[in-house]
């Protein structure tokens, strides 16, 4: 949970259209200090009262400058998602800031590095001192512009994550355009971006062309919500092992409600699941239960994934990786047997094994 909940009385559409107002009314002193009750409010208040709130905050944030506290805003409107606001309708102004933040951070490592600086700062807002303007080039404000995104796009990622994974609808909508973004400043190491890079690359009403080498059978299987490969590896054991397709490991009935429960735990559970596979690409690599189904190769348009009896061994624990989201696997289809032959020709052995995971 984004906040943590206050037990004293809540006013919060009467701070929402206090701050509505100052902002229109381009008043800053106004302006900030409904701004803070509105903070304090929202942690107050109702399920309903935040039902109404969230798409009104969500709105506002494009009327906040770069250089404001516009993290914090969507972190509200976030905090309403998650207690029953519509995260369509508080979706597009909190991913746009998103997208726009980590697009700004990318800029600001571009210049920074074209400046001569050897290595990346942290994101810490110590970098923001007299000689920032020199090292970015541009205006003060633009220089500090960029300089906030470094230091603050992790900021946007809980209110990211609870509109992303409340409604396959937002992440059909918006997920691919910020992906790419999300993954390069990943990839620069000084941003803690798992959870947000995840939740944007799940696959949702996804077909799968599912091939078990040991019986040369094949499978067409329908995923979407799945947040990571554990998931993933738990719901086709399931499928296909405990619906007497393959031989293998059952999951126990417990790892598979907490992969696909609407509800997510309310903690950490010590529900141990099993592996059942090995998980490889069409040419024999490994695909690791800690990626992603994304991580599934394209073949002729289809994603096809093979299954091997497993090298050794392996468990973990079946908690889901994105708590509030649940997973589907559906099996649309046995292959007939020429079917899976044509699919198992685009296939090689490779070294049939899976390493440690």
């Amino acid at each position: 949970m984004i906040f943590n909940r206050k037990r004293k009385a809540s006013r919060l559409a009467a701070t929402v259209s206090e701050l509505e107002e100052a902002v229109a009314a381009r008043d800053g002193d106004r302006t900030g200090r409904a701004f803070t009750a509105v903070i304090n409010g929202v942690q107050a208040a109702s399920d309903a009262e935040c039902v109404l709130a969230g798409p009104r905050l969500a709105a506002l944030l494009p009327e906040f400058p770069p250089t404001g506290p516009r993290p914090m805003l969507a972190l509200a409107a976030g905090f309403c998602a998650e207690r029953g606001a519509d995260p369509a309708a508080c979706a597009e102004p909190i991913l746009d800031g998103v997208h726009q933040d980590l697009l700004d951070a990318l800029e600001f490592a571009r210049r920074w590095t074209a400046a001569g600086e050897t290595e990346l700062p942290e994101p810490d807002e110590k970098i923001i001192d007299d000689a920032l303007r020199a090292r970015l080039g541009g205006d003060t404000y633009e220089a500090t512009r960029l300089a906030l995104a470094w230091c603050s796009v992790e900021q946007w990622q809980p209110p990211a994550l609870a509109v992303l994974c409340r409604s396959s609808e937002v992440r059909r909508r918006h997920a691919s355009a910020i992906l790419p973004s999300c993954r390069a400043l990943e990839a620069l190491e000084r941003h803690d971006l798992k959870c947000l890079s995840y939740a944007l690359a799940v696959l949702d009403d996804e077909p799968v062309i599912v091939l078990h080498r040991p019986t040369g059978t094949g499978f067409e299987v329908r995923i979407g919500g799945i947040g990571d490969n554990f998931q993933l590896h738990t719901l086709l054991a399931h499928v296909l092992v405990g619906g007497g397709h393959v031989t293998g490991t059952t999951p126990s009935m417990e790892s598979v409600r907490l992969a696909t429960d609407p509800e997510p735990a309310t903690g950490p559970t010590r529900t141990v699941a099993t592996g059942a596979f090995e998980l490889l690409t069409p040419d024999g690599a490994p695909i690791w239960n800690e990626g992603l189904p994304d991580d599934i190769p394209v073949v002729e348009s289809h994603r096809l994934l093979v299954l091997d009896e497993p090298a050794y061994r392996r468990s973990w624990n079946a908690d889901r990786f994105l708590p509030h989201l649940p997973g589907t696997a559906e099996l649309i289809r046995v292959l007939s047997a020429d079917e899976a032959r044509t699919w198992f020709a685009r296939t090689s052995p490779g070294n049939g094994t899976n390493g440690p995971c």
